[in-house]
Formats: structure tokens, sequence, C-alpha cells
């Protein structure tokens, strides 16, 4: 998550003054945004060192923690709104960490690669695997355990228990609402537990 208007479009959905989890928070700049824009607090959630001390650099709270050991450590409902932006497709176990998401935060936001995009589409029936903006990897080297679609993920979240707030794709910084599954290179779900 590096690119300034995707970031300033997920920067909307957060109330201001929020407490935030950033899961998977890279270097810290969409914390670092909603602190500074939004007046936000919170903590990013990071393994690679590098990108520890970036947020640190930056001022942004991090705590090193592999999700895939899950999130414990929080208690439920301990944040107003739980990121995990461009995470979920590196993760072995996908559904235990949008349940915890959904645990710990009163609003979860999702994002990541929508493999249904049109341009994904067109390259896996010329025969081969996409390389996209979203995708920037060969399939021989991607760090990506899985791929999803906006779809798929409609159907996983009423699975779940989750209620979809809001829904969108995004295209080059810009929310995608008409047919997104087709038209969008990433998806992104505003959500709540339900009950």
């Amino acid at each position: 998550m590096s690119e300034r208007k995707d970031m300033e479009l997920i920067a909307q959905l957060v109330p201001p003054g929020s407490r935030v989890l950033d899961l998977g928070c890279g270097t810290g700049e969409l914390l670092a945004l909603l602190r500074d824009t939004r007046q936000c607090s919170g903590y990013g959630v990071e393994i690679a060192d590098d990108n520890v001390l970036a947020c640190t650099r930056r001022g942004v709270n991090v705590i090193q923690l592999n999700l895939e050991d899950g999130l414990a450590m929080f208690e439920d409902q301990s944040f107003d709104v739980v990121l995990q932006l461009d995470t979920m497709q590196h993760l072995r176990n996908t559904e235990r960490m949008l349940r915890e998401t959904a645990r710990v935060g009163r609003v979860g936001i999702v994002s990541f690669p929508n493999f249904a995009h049109w341009a994904n589409r067109l390259r896996i029936a010329s025969g081969r695997m996409p390389v996209t903006k979203a995708l920037p990897y060969e399939w021989y080297n991607t760090p990506n355990i899985r791929v999803g679609t906006y779809a798929d993920f409609e159907v996983l979240a009423r699975k779940d228990g989750l209620r979809v707030l809001d829904s969108f794709g995004i295209q080059n910084g810009r929310a995608v609402r008409r047919r997104p599954n087709l038209m969008a290179s990433v998806a992104l779900f505003k959500f709540e537990r339900v009950g």
C-alpha cells in the first residue's frame, strides 16, 4: 500500500480520532497519514525488520509480530478500526485472520488484489499468469499464497457472519462502484461483525 491516492481514498473510510490497528502496516505511511490528517492513534503490526525501522523513524507505533500467530495480545473490540490492506493474500489462514480482525476491531477494512479484474482475465485467456501493478510478481516468485476476487470475498463475509458496510474496487486511485469485480484491480471492503 504505497500509492498515495489509494491511501487517501482508504483514509476517508476511517473516522477522525479513531484508534486504529494496521495489520501488515509496511513502512507506516498510512498510519502516519491517519495520524497527521485524521487525528487517529494506534499501532501497526509488521514482521519485516526494515519496515519496523521505517515505522519507528516515521514516529508510528509498531509491534513486530507474525500475523500467522494471531492477535491474542489484543482484547475484543480494543480498536475502532482494524486495517488489513494488501495482506490477506500473503497469509496461510486468511479466514482466521479475518475473524481476528472482526474480533479486535469494531470495524474492519480489508483490501487485496482482485484476481477477477479484466486485465487478469485477459492474461489468463492468453494462457499466462497475470503480472500487473496490483499483482507485480511472476508466478514462480510471488509472495502471494492465494488469489481472490471481489465476488469471493462477499461470499466469505456472509459465511463468517460479517456485515459489509461499504465495498468498492480501486483502480488508479479511484473508487470503482460499478462492476468492481470486473473493472477494479483492487477489492476493498469495510465490515463489522454481526451480533
